[in-house]
């Protein structure tokens, strides 16, 4: 059986006070969550010690948004996986849109980070999509699938242990709008059958794999239904404890 992942990406919100806060919040309401259901949070750098402190006794794993495609040394400003790793981080995200789009982030880049992540025993929260451009002139599964081949083939087929794969509709990240369930479950079975292809039939049959547009407490049961969604990337209702609870009880 598939794991089934809710991760949250708080993204650059919540002060550290309110990060705990919401942790906390989390953790005391984590009994409602089934228990095949595995709950990842990613808080902002500033946050993941003491966010970490506060999880570490619970069954919420803890994860970071991005890490540095660097080891160590002169790079100002940047968090290593070993950074990360030491403060408690089991997954990591990389090639989320935001960080394609704002920051100019390359698929060549992003094998770089993934190298450092398996290096340093972390998992990786891989991202891909298409925008609303691409989607609209039909060009989706060609984004989608140039985006898992120049980065998940540079790697073999026992790395995919470590791999959960998150499709992100860009036209539905933060808009309100919603993939339906059989847009959803199209492009993942897409996914699926893109790295049997490559990695073989049983890999891809194992491997986790979110869809991460708007998804809510209110649409989560009938996305979560789809043979080939095995749980959600969540971005805002993930800073709402009852919010993100109720999307892992989705299941």
């Amino acid at each position: 059986m598939r794991k089934k992942i809710v991760a949250g990406n708080w993204k650059m919100n919540t002060t550290v006070p309110e990060g705990k806060e919401l942790a906390s919040a989390l953790v005391s309401k984590f009994a409602g969550v089934p228990e095949d259901v595995t709950l990842v949070i990613a808080p902002p750098f500033t946050h993941l010690d003491s966010v970490g402190e506060i999880i570490k006794d619970s069954k919420i794993c803890l994860s970071s948004q991005n890490c540095a495609d660097q080891e160590k040394g002169a790079y100002t400003g940047e968090v290593s996986a070993a950074m990360l790793k030491s403060v408690g981080c089991e997954y990591v995200i990389l090639g989320h849109s935001e960080r394609r789009e704002y920051y100019g982030e390359t698929s060549a880049k992003l094998v770089e980070k993934t190298k450092l992540a398996f290096a340093n025993g972390m998992k990786v929260i891989f991202c891909c999509g298409e925008n609303l451009e691409d989607r609209e002139a039909g060009k989706h599964f060609d984004v989608v699938g140039k985006e898992i081949k120049d980065v998940l083939f540079q790697f073999t087929a026992a790395d995919m242990a470590n791999v959960v794969v998150a499709y992100e509709p860009i036209w539905a990240i933060g808009t309100g709008k919603t993939a339906s369930s059989a847009q959803a479950e199209e492009i993942h079975a897409f996914i699926r059958k893109t790295l049997a292809d490559q990695f073989g039939k049983e890999v891809a049959e194992d491997m986790t794999i979110l869809y991460g547009g708007s998804c809510k407490p209110a649409n989560a049961k009938e996305l979560f239904a789809q043979p080939d969604i095995d749980g959600g990337l969540i971005g805002g209702a993930a800073l709402k404890a009852d919010d993100f609870i109720a999307i892992a009880q989705s299941y």
